[in-house]
């Protein structure tokens, strides 16, 4: 058996997931293997996170056609706003949801994968959990500076990581173990959480409520160089310990026999989806269910025998910008409503410019994702 094999759908019962033929990237002793689907899946997720991208550079409150967004972005010329914009505000923004949504759905397949766990992502596990309680902490306690709050963010997240994965792994790691072990750190951050906004100043909980909920609203550039630097050295290192990932999918004694030292490799892709996910939540916040569902929605599309780090990645970014736009674009699209019905009032005009937080979208799609799971799944014994 090998890590190409055919495997049946889980969803499915005898029904076998399709075995493209792999494609090869690279060159000479720098190259890795990729079904036809699993590649075309995840250019498709690219392309569609480069075509939101797009769009959101010319919506929203201060609306900017698409040659002036050319004029803009390549000449730095045009209407002053709409440079502005385009340049400072928007497309930040949007670059940080691309980038911050694959290395959560990166770091969600490491995670599921290791652990052979569906559930196993770091929102349901704690170390988002663990990351807000960092963060808070720095923000009661030296008032909330955004390189500060990005180190707490980083330390608390490695911190519970380390604490859930020491006491998941006596004797031997299982997703199981895993998942409740994380849902009791998580219950318990929870509290530590709500006592610190309690005993905290009213606007450094209100500041600190704003990071919790998620959000790309008023990230720059400073932001994007910091997780573009991050994933050009994580993603890369994740990347080469896929083949490992793989074998490891087929059990500790397979993956030993094909050659794989299995606690080193569990231990560096560990730490590598801890660093994938820290750098995520430390730039946007806790943002919900992109690691969650990104590996498991690239797997059901390609049909894959098992979880791919590019396709998830890939799809991670689709979600989250996705999700950006929605959230960027939503009071503008209640006042649309409001004045075509004419008769009842959503929302005033003056909240057009407001901004909704991605973390509330993401929490919303999570929930609609999870409940069409369960309706799929029913009478399958899998749910």
């Amino acid at each position: 058996m090998t890590a190409t094999e055919v495997r049946t759908d889980p969803e499915k019962p005898g029904r076998a997931l399709a075995a493209a033929r792999p494609v090869r990237w690279g060159a000479g002793r720098i190259s890795f293997r990729m079904h036809r689907r699993t590649a075309l899946v995840s250019g498709g997720a690219l392309l569609l996170a480069a075509l939101l991208l797009l769009v959101s550079l010319c919506v929203g409150s201060y609306p900017v056609a698409l040659p002036d967004v050319a004029r803009a972005l390549f000449y730095g010329t045009g209407d002053r706003l709409a440079v502005h914009f385009v340049n400072q505000e928007r497309l930040p923004q949007a670059l940080l949801a691309i980038l911050a949504g694959c290395a959560l759905g990166m770091s969600g397949a490491i995670f599921q994968s290791v652990s052979r766990n569906a559930l196993a992502s770091p929102d349901v596990i704690g170390f988002n959990s663990g990351a807000a309680t960092g963060a808070i902490l720095v923000i009661v306690t030296f008032g909330g500076a955004a390189a500060s709050v990005a180190a707490g963010a980083i330390i608390g997240g490695l911190v519970t990581a380390l604490l859930v994965s020491a006491l998941a792994s006596r004797g031997g790691l299982h997703g199981i173990r895993l998942v409740l072990i994380g849902l009791g750190v998580t219950a318990m951050l929870g509290s530590v959480n709500s006592y610190l906004l309690t005993r905290s100043s009213l606007n450094d909980s209100q500041n600190a409520h704003i990071w919790l909920v998620g959000t790309l609203n008023g990230r720059g550039w400073s932001s994007v160089q910091i997780m573009a630097v991050a994933l050009l050295v994580l993603v890369p290192l994740a990347l080469l310990f896929g083949r490992r990932l793989r074998m490891m999918e087929l059990g500790d004694d397979l993956a030993t026999g094909l050659g794989v030292r299995v606690n080193a490799s569990r231990l560096a892709l560990t730490v590598l989806g801890i660093g994938l996910c820290g750098v995520a939540v430390a730039s946007a916040g806790p943002i919900p269910f992109i690691a969650l569902a990104a590996p498991q929605i690239a797997v059901m599309v390609s049909r894959s025998p098992g979880v791919s780090l590019v396709s998830a990645g890939a799809v991670g970014a689709g979600l989250l910008s996705a999700a950006h736009l929605a959230s960027s674009q939503f009071f503008t699209a209640l006042v649309w409503a409001d004045q075509q019905v004419g008769w009842i009032r959503i929302v005033e005009e003056s909240q057009r410019n407001n901004l909704l937080p991605v973390g509330v979208t993401t929490a919303v799609l999570g929930g609609v994702y999870l409940a069409w799971v369960l309706f799929k799944r029913r009478g399958t014994g899998t749910a």
